[in-house]
């Protein structure tokens, strides 16, 4: 005989259909968004990885300050190199913006064609797919380069500059102020030679194992080491020091964490109103549950049998939900990466991983909270479910309230008390909305203040970082030296600038003599730091450890720097007594060549951050938004309708005695309204709180410091769009109130 609990199951379903279809749908968008991601992420990385060996990636590439003759380049391979012309030049465009011309690379680091053709005559230009997308060009556009017009043929995307770094040196890509091309030998040609750079890709005959590790590094040295003695060099990079190639690749999958503790935290929240819901169904239903209990079912079949909805509904919304993500979602969650990154082409793939975070780990953690729930509730004996005697305890006397309180007011507070266990939810789910919402508004109005904060703060107009010491007769320059260290945390570690300044600097205001070092208030703030206390920092790849006594922290928000003297600078990392490498200067140095010039900072330079995080993170925070509204609208809405539920046959009574739908609604929303905004405005300091612990978890994961400065505003908004979010779900809530019968009152007596 087919039991009969099955065929409960769809009318139930149906029966509810109203609040399983919103979990349904919120559910679907949480798995879409989250598989999407995950899918995207790990197909974006397999494609990254892949990319060494499909574009046949440089193992490190040399410039040498004048064209090599033939003989140098034969005495460089000697070295177990091969050597590869990748001279380019950087030409000055429209919008303050510089395009790099490469000719068309055959043998190593070769472009991926991403739309349209390669340039095939001298008046035709490939350019960077984030480059024409920042400054609004398509194919069939021409531009500008040293008077010479191009006409853009293709979209493409070169492998080794995935991360559109000008220089090395520079604290942050930029996909606005740079890009980079291809174009023909004859339409390399057409430009002069002003802005050359005679820069050679290498290639090892036996290469190093660890291609970003320490030794790949001392490969590196050791190679230029050997090659300076036959030509003059102006730069040298290693691919495992070349931020436009593995800057991308590290940062790739580093939002993982967060995703899966989002996903994972909301599956709880939407666990405990299955469990709540389903809480008020047992109670509703409890002279059949005692009935069917006395008739022979278990309690395990029980359970199974409430927990099937659910489960049902859950397994449904997996499905559409990854089906969506392997679709449409992973699109727009690859879009967060490809607008920030100039990535190579990739082809979506299975990813087990994202099922098991998107399916698996979801459904046990909705079977473990409901079934903790259904074992307990399910634990009383069937007599006690055929008394409808569901009390754990005696039951004892309503605590008494003052008569002097209006009738309506004990009303509410007796609701009130009867449903502390629901609204506590609600508590619970605005919290974890408002943290969502804010959240969302919380970069634009943050990079804005990162950005006057570092214009204001800057040393000088001009810092330029040189390829090698040169002399200036620019009055108002001043020489410094500069360096690197890196921090290590585990597996974790970012690089930190330490600048030599000279002696009553006009440009570094404060006292950094005696063997002390000041840090940066971005240093400081990043890692707890303050005046006393001492830092341990190592050489880019792990050797040699240098320990600091912190004399001040310096006003300095833009990057983690340590300051000292310059003297004490050439004595820690054995230079000459002589040496800088550098200067600062409040205006421009014309009478340095610009190729001994590794790098300037300007304005420009030291706002490009939040210029670049502004345009990559915005279709993320429109999500958050999204989410927090929608969790706002489930929670509230689904407790609330089961606490009128639950109060249905009061709410019959008070209809049978006269009063109206307006008053009751008075009774049982005004309450809810009341917890609700109450919720809102207790949430702020709580939100805040977690937001600067989740925020400061955050950034200790990426190099860098952006100050957790959240703006009143935001909490105004978040409390003014939930409570706007509220009121609407109250029309539905007035509706249910309306259809409860008045026979509602003579069900159920005891």
């Amino acid at each position: 005989m087919r039991d009969p609990l099955k065929r409960r199951i769809p009318r139930e379903i149906r029966s509810e259909a109203g609040k399983y279809i919103v979990i349904f749908i919120f559910m679907v968008a949480l798995i879409g968004v989250s598989s999407g991601y995950f899918i995207a992420d790990a197909s974006l990385k397999v494609a990254y990885d892949e990319s060494f060996e499909t574009y046949n990636i440089e193992d490190g590439f040399l410039e040498f300050a004048e064209k090599p003759d033939e003989a140098v380049l034969e005495a460089c391979e000697e070295e177990d190199i091969t050597l590869y012309d990748n001279t380019f030049k950087d030409e000055p465009c429209g919008n303050d913006s510089t395009v790099r011309l490469f000719r068309i690379r055959q043998e190593v680091n070769t472009p991926c064609l991403l739309d349209g053709a390669l340039p095939e005559a001298k008046d035709e230009i490939a350019l960077d797919r984030l480059y024409m997308k920042s400054n609004d060009l398509s194919q069939g556009d021409t531009i500008t380069l040293d008077g010479e017009d191009y006409k853009i043929t293709g979209t493409i995307a070169l492998p080794d500059y995935s991360a559109l770094y000008k220089d090395i040196t520079d604290f942050m890509f930029d996909t606005e102020k740079f890009g980079v091309s291809v174009v023909t030998p004859e339409g390399f040609d057409r430009v002069g030679e002003k802005y050359i750079h005679w820069s050679y890709s290498w290639k090892y005959d036996d290469p190093p194992e660890d291609t970003f590790g320490k030794e790949a590094k001392e490969h590196g040295e050791d190679l230029v080491k050997a090659i300076s003695q036959k030509a003059v060099l102006s730069n040298y990079v290693p691919t495992c020091r070349n931020s436009s190639i593995k800057f991308s690749g590290d940062d790739i999958g580093h939002d993982r964490v967060m995703m899966l503790v989002m996903l994972d935290m909301l599956i709880v929240i939407i666990s405990f109103v299955f469990a709540v819901t389903t809480s008020n169904t047992i109670t509703k239903e409890a002279n059949v549950i005692g009935t069917l209990r006395a008739s022979g079912y278990t309690r395990l079949e029980m359970i199974r049998h409430y927990l099937a909805a659910p489960v049902i509904v859950l397994l449904a919304a997996c499905l559409v939900g990854n089906v969506l993500g392997y679709t449409v979602l992973k699109d727009f969650m690859a879009d967060m990466y490809l607008g920030s990154y100039s990535l190579v082409s990739y082809k979506t793939l299975w990813n087990a991983d994202a099922f098991i975070d998107t399916t698996v780990i979801p459904m046990i953690i909705l079977i473990a909270i409901n079934v903790i729930m259904l074992a307990y509730k399910l634990s009383l004996s069937p007599l006690r479910f055929i008394r409808r005697d569901l009390k754990r305890h005696q039951r004892r006397k309503a605590f008494k309230l003052n008569t002097k309180i209006p009738i309506m007011t004990r009303y509410r507070l007796r609701v009130l008390f009867q449903n502390i266990g629901g609204y506590l939810t609600i508590f619970a789910g605005i919290f974890f909305a408002g943290v969502i919402m804010v959240f969302s508004q919380l970069f634009s109005p943050l990079l804005d203040k990162f950005a006057d904060d570092s214009i204001n703060s800057m040393i000088a107009q001009h810092t330029y970082i040189l390829k090698a010491p040169v002399p200036t007769e620019n009055e108002t320059a001043e020489k410094f030296a500069a360096g690197s260290l890196k921090i290590v945390r585990g597996d974790f570690s970012e690089e930190v600038s330490v600048y030599g300044i000279t002696e009553d600097s006009r440009y570094f205001h404060s006292d950094i003599s005696g063997g002390t070092v000041e840090v940066s208030s971005a240093y400081a703030n990043k890692y707890r730091l303050k005046e006393g206390d001492s830092i341990t920092l190592e050489d880019e790849y792990g050797g040699e450890k240098f320990t600091f006594d912190i004399s001040g922290i310096y006003d300095y928000p833009a990057s983690l720097v340590v300051f000292m003297d310059i003297g004490f600078f050439n004595e820690t990392f054995d230079k000459d007594e002589d040496y800088f490498s550098g200067y600062f200067s409040d205006s421009e140095l014309d009478d340095v060549d610009e190729k001994l010039i590794a790098s300037e900072i300007t304005e420009v330079e030291v706002t490009k951050t939040s210029r670049q995080l502004k345009r990559s993170m915005g279709n993320m925070m429109i999500i958050f938004v999204i989410l927090g509204i929608a969790v706002i609208v489930l929670v509230v809405y689904l407790l609330s309708k089961v606490m009128i539920e639950k109060n249905a046959q009061s709410i019959s009574v008070a209809k049978i005695l006269g009063y109206e739908p307006r008053e009751i609604s008075g009774i049982y929303l005004r309450t809810t309204t009341i917890v609700t905004i109450a919720s809102f405005l207790l949430c702020i300091p709580i939100e805040g709180k977690a937001l600067d612990w989740l925020w400061r978890t955050m950034m200790m994961e990426y190099p860098g410091w952006l100050a957790p400065d959240v703006p009143a505003s935001a909490y105004v908004k978040t409390v003014a769009i939930g409570i706007a979010t509220y009121l609407v779900t109250t029309l539905l809530l007035k509706r249910r109130i309306n259809k409860i019968p008045m026979d509602e009152a003579l069900k159920n007596v005891e």
